[in-house]
């Protein structure tokens, strides 16, 4: 296998092809071999895995997935990259290669031609674009087992804190709502080429089972919970008064009859407690 964490090995490769990193991107090439190995192991992948990686780069650890999984789909936006991908993956029949923007593609039809339904999400993502990446596969009610992600560790403690921690967010519900987030490790910067300014996690999402919720009360789950945390420094009552489209009164009733103290704030409210909370706001909606 070509040893694509080498730093000489990637700089020949993008002299080769004359090939510079895209800002816009989020390019980081990973130069630890133990750091892929160590992702694949948290994704818990096998042979009877299909695999969807986003962003493969240059085939670092694509390889290694190639050599761990049933079969890997890779989506890479960088046109520039497919020729060198060409390259580094050659030989590796179980690998399929799309240039596309993860945000963009109907992953749909690429699902059907797949061996399997289901597939496990592994990917070293770009900081600027994690969160749409992750929200997107889980709001698109796709056949995702789960999703091993390396990125800002920052974003990954937000996504696995608990409630009344400063990191307990929208953002934590959301993946709380779909998935059982855990940090599997950290990951220093020195291990990326270029080397990024801030350290990564990697964060592994085992999505849940099918949430028995229609999409018009999931929608109404959401706005509770965003208006919830847009002014974090007020009470649940006056952040709601302010963020919903109902009156006071409306609201304190909501919150007496789901059990939760009008003057707590958001982020110690518990995922139980949001939805209860947002069932009572059904109560008021117009049939």
């Amino acid at each position: 296998m070509d040893k694509l964490t080498s730093p000489r090995r990637i700089e020949q490769l993008l002299k080769k092809y004359d090939f510079r990193m895209v800002k816009r991107f989020g390019q980081n090439f990973l130069i630890d071999e133990n750091i892929v190995l160590k992702i694949i192991k948290a994704a818990g992948i096998t042979k009877e895995d299909t695999v969807l990686e986003i962003g493969p780069g240059i085939g670092t650890m694509t390889q290694y997935l190639c050599e761990q999984a049933g079969h890997v789909l890779s989506v890479e936006i960088d046109k520039k990259l497919i020729p060198i991908l060409k390259e580094t993956m050659k030989g590796h029949d179980n690998f399929t290669l799309v240039n596309e923007d993860i945000m963009k593609i109907d992953l749909n039809q690429y699902i059907g031609e797949l061996p399997k339904d289901r597939f496990k999400v592994v990917a070293n993502l770009p900081y600027y674009i994690t969160t749409p990446i992750i929200m997107g596969l889980l709001e698109k009610d796709l056949p995702v087992e789960s999703i091993t992600v390396m990125i800002q560790k920052e974003v990954a403690e937000r996504i696995a804190a608990s409630p009344g921690g400063k990191d307990y967010g929208a953002l934590t519900v959301a993946c709380g709502f779909y998935t059982e987030p855990k940090i599997s490790f950290i990951v220093p910067a020195n291990v990326f080429m270029p080397r990024p300014k801030v350290d990564s996690a990697v964060v592994h999402m085992k999505v849940r089972e099918a949430v028995s919720m229609g999409e018009k009360d999931k929608k109404l789950f959401f706005s509770v919970v965003k208006a919830s945390f847009a002014n974090r420094r007020k009470t649940l009552l006056n952040t709601l008064s302010t963020n919903l489209d109902y009156d006071k009164e409306t609201i304190r009733k909501a919150l007496n009859n789901a059990g939760i103290d009008e003057i707590r704030r958001g982020e110690t409210l518990s995922m139980d407690e949001f939805k209860k909370l947002a069932e009572e706001f059904k109560k008021f909606e117009p049939q």
